[in-house]
């Protein structure tokens, strides 16, 4: 297998193949976060095409972004049983599947089952467990850089495409869009089937920067995950997990987060722009310079995760972006004023993942660290569909996004208060192990 050529190759010139295996991760998230994302920026075109309603297309998002959720500590499971190689396989083909299927709909029902249902769990199996199952397993040291790192493909990906798919859709339809990301989508998948290996132990390796670990005891750990069905494994580590405040506090505050990123600004951002005379190519450069700012300030939480209290770490980034969505209608939605947004909230779009993955991984141990964060990841997506949902009622029935707006920042005002209440960390809850 090309891969053990590399590893050899690598380590020859003293690089740790958990680099390459981090790097095929990103391009994986990246490229998935696209197919997440990509579509809910569509919405106008849909609106156009069809004449479906805001509320009846967020319906099929609000979908998407449960089951995105949901999938996540079952996600961690079959990562555990089955490996992360075979997951992300599976996962690029039912996201082609549905994409392709969708480029011949015409009626909502089937908006919702492919762009909702069908998507929602192709890209729930690559969610952000995805980016934390690697690094836990792969790294030792830097590992609050790499979920950072990691963390901000996924965020990226879901901003930086959108200029390039509403352009498309313009010049176009939005099908060719669809097209194009179908494509990207199967060259992942060759990427992954070449370079994408499970665990260290499958190299001879152990984590990099670990000088306890053992190849065997990685052995062992991988041997005691396959031994235990997929629905055990994520109940069982939610019903451990569920004991401690550290995880309700850990799961409320995503499910703020959800509600304040991804269900609110990255559907609905577009339109809302457009209720105050914003072209709409204009607001989709407003998301892709998001993105830029997202990349460099995640990437800055995850080094700083690994260096200062992950509790106040939190404490600031909520706050600042509760801070930021409330300031988003008073800057009257001029050049200078969704510029000044663009960068205070890109910078903390999703910085609040890497300080949170630590703290479960601190908290619970590595072994368990992905199925914990797929619980608390779901949340965070609940709290995404609630927006989604609500952000697209308040439009059609109230005629104003204000109130979501609004509402979104108030919450993240209330997290950035509840997360320091949170005890500083003496020694990891025992959650047992299979």
């Amino acid at each position: 297998m090309i891969s053990n050529i590399l590893a050899a190759s690598l380590a020859r010139r003293q690089i740790h193949y958990g680099w390459l295996v981090a790097a095929t991760t990103f391009l994986t998230m990246l490229v998935t976060a696209g197919a997440m994302g990509g579509p809910a920026v569509l919405l106008i075109s849909l609106q156009k095409e069809f004449a479906w309603t805001t509320s009846d297309i967020s319906s099929a998002f609000a979908v998407r972004l449960v089951l995105f959720g949901l999938m996540g500590p079952f996600a961690a499971a079959l990562m555990n049983k089955f490996g992360v190689r075979r997951m992300i396989l599976t996962s690029l083909a039912l996201i082609i599947c549905g994409l392709a299927a969708s480029l011949a709909m015409t009626e909502v029902w089937q908006l919702i089952l492919l762009w909702g249902v069908v998507l929602g769990f192709g890209t729930g199996m690559t969610a952000m467990v995805l980016g934390a199952t690697v690094a836990t397993r792969w790294f030792t040291r830097r590992r609050g850089l790499v979920v950072g790192f990691l963390t901000a493909s996924s965020a990226t990906g879901q901003l930086v495409f959108i200029p390039l798919f509403i352009h498309i859709a313009e010049v176009a339809g939005w099908r060719w869009s669809i097209g194009l990301l179908c494509i990207l989508l199967a060259i992942v998948a060759i990427v992954v089937a070449a370079l994408m290996r499970d665990r260290p132990s499958d190299l001879g390796l152990v984590p990099y920067g670990d000088t306890g670990a053992s190849v065997a005891g990685a052995a062992a750990a991988q041997a005691a995950a396959a031994s235990h069905s997929i629905a055990f494994a994520a109940l069982h580590a939610l019903r451990d997990a569920s004991r401690s405040w550290v995880f309700w506090v850990l799961a409320f505050t995503f499910f703020i987060c959800g509600t304040s990123t991804n269900g609110l600004i990255q559907p609905h951002l577009i339109p809302f722009c457009l209720d105050f005379g914003v072209p709409e190519q204009t607001s989709a450069n407003l998301l892709a310079m998001m993105g830029i700012f997202d990349f460099l300030g995640t990437v800055a939480s995850g080094w700083l995760s690994d260096r200062f209290d992950n509790r106040w770490l939190l404490f600031w980034y909520y706050g600042l972006r509760g801070l930021s969505l409330l300031y988003l209608p008073a800057s009257d939605f001029t050049f200078v004023g969704l510029g000044v947004f663009a960068m205070f909230y890109g910078l903390d779009w999703i910085a609040t993942v890497p300080p949170t993955v630590k703290l479960c991984a601190e908290r619970f141990g590595r072994e368990r660290a992905n199925l914990v964060f797929g619980w608390v990841f779901a949340a965070h997506q609940l709290g995404a569909a609630a927006a989604a949902y609500g952000a697209g009622w308040s439009r059609t029935e109230l005629d104003t996004y204000l109130p979501a707006f609004f509402t979104a920042g108030a919450l993240c005002l209330v997290a950035s208060v509840l997360v320091i209440t949170v005890k500083k960390h003496v020694k990891p809850v025992q959650v047992a192990a299979e």
